[in-house]
């Protein structure tokens, strides 16, 4: 009955994380973008030159994510933009993790991806896997708590990672697919 409800709960959770969908396109966009802006201020905070690695970059990609982490399993689900720094052009993006390992937890977290080639971004555009490693310990809620957290990503990527809010522990091996939001291209 506990399982049940706790993943009921985690379930409104995530959706919570999601945008209203009374808003228009634009107001969506909007929203998205307002979070890339934030996410790259507080790493910066922690990383001073995030900016001149984005802007050197061919592209980079910054996403809020939601994970749960339920003994053996890891979900997370989750949206975001992509920039290609060549063309300027932003692409709209959902994403969907899962994972296996051990931990327990809830946590709110955004990530920078940048890309370091540009044979990597054009992958991650328009294939959208990834498979890596990843630990962290997350107990945080507003403004106070603290995080911490590592992964290790193949494939020509860099990733910062912020923890928002959540109560998490973890050791996971984890698969991450990316995909274009067709309501919001």
């Amino acid at each position: 009955m506990f399982r049940v409800i706790f993943t009921a709960i985690i379930c409104a959770g995530l959706l919570a994380c999601t945008s209203t969908p009374k808003q228009s396109v634009e107001q969506r966009r909007a929203e998205v973008l307002k979070m890339r802006a934030q996410t790259i201020s507080a790493i910066e905070a922690h990383q001073s030159n995030i900016r001149s690695k984005i802007k050197s970059a061919p592209g980079y990609a910054v996403f809020s994510n939601a994970n749960v982490n339920l003994i053996f399993a890891s979900f997370s689900g989750g949206y975001g933009v992509a920039h290609d720094n060549q063309s300027g052009q932003d692409i709209y993006m959902k994403m969907g993790e899962a994972g296996l390992g051990l931990g327990l937890g809830v946590k709110d977290f955004r990530a920078i991806f940048v890309f370091k080639t540009r044979a990597a971004f054009e992958r991650f555009i328009e294939h959208g896997w990834m498979v890596g490693a990843h630990a962290d310990a997350a107990a945080k809620g507003g403004d106070k708590g603290a995080a911490a957290g590592g992964e290790i990503m193949a494939d020509d990527v860099e990733i910062y990672q912020l923890t928002e809010s959540g109560l998490a522990l973890q050791a996971t091996i984890k698969g991450t697919k990316y995909w274009k939001d067709d309501s919001l291209n």
